[in-house]
């Protein structure tokens, strides 16, 4: 997946999650869109960073970043959110690519994909991002409705998961 796909998925996504996490069309929902489409937006944009140094799709496409991400917020309480543009960009990285990415890295250079994919050239890029994109938001709003609430209080410092 290139940036624009990920940006598109991240924008989408936070505007997704804003309303699970706020239903309704009111400021309340607003504010928490806008609460989490940086951090999301900015995850899901980390880990190309390594196209820089490293190894791309190696060094910050793997689960231990991931680990890190998400135990962020419990031991700092900041960087909410950040989590879920990190793997996100790993699903469109998987499903959006034929490549797949290296998910034990550095234990193994072994890279994982799935048996289909969309090159990013592809007409049906988009409409891929688009259609992740909703699986994720439903995913998002099934976990938060009958697992755990992942919306921590971002107007008050919390401890807890922050998640």
């Amino acid at each position: 997946m290139n940036k624009r796909g990920h940006v598109l998925n991240a924008l989408l996504l936070a505007v997704g999650i804003g309303f699970v996490l706020e239903p309704g069309v009111n400021a309340d929902t607003a504010t928490k869109t806008a609460q989490i489409t940086v951090p999301i937006v900015l995850g899901a944009l980390f880990p190309d960073v390594d196209t820089a140094f490293g190894k791309h799709r190696k060094t910050l496409h793997s689960l231990p970043v991931l680990a890190v991400f998400l135990a962020y917020p419990i031991v700092f309480d900041n960087l909410h959110f950040v989590w879920i543009g990190v793997l996100t960009h790993y699903l469109l990285d998987l499903v959006g690519s034929r490549r797949g990415i290296a998910l034990f890295h550095p234990l193994s250079e072994q890279e994982f994909s799935l048996p289909f994919g969309v090159t990013t050239s592809s007409k049906y890029a988009d409409l891929v991002t688009v259609i992740i994109t909703a699986l994720e938001v439903a995913a998002f709003w099934a976990v938060h409705t009958y697992v755990v609430g992942l919306d921590p209080d971002l107007s008050a410092t919390t401890a807890g998961l922050g998640i």
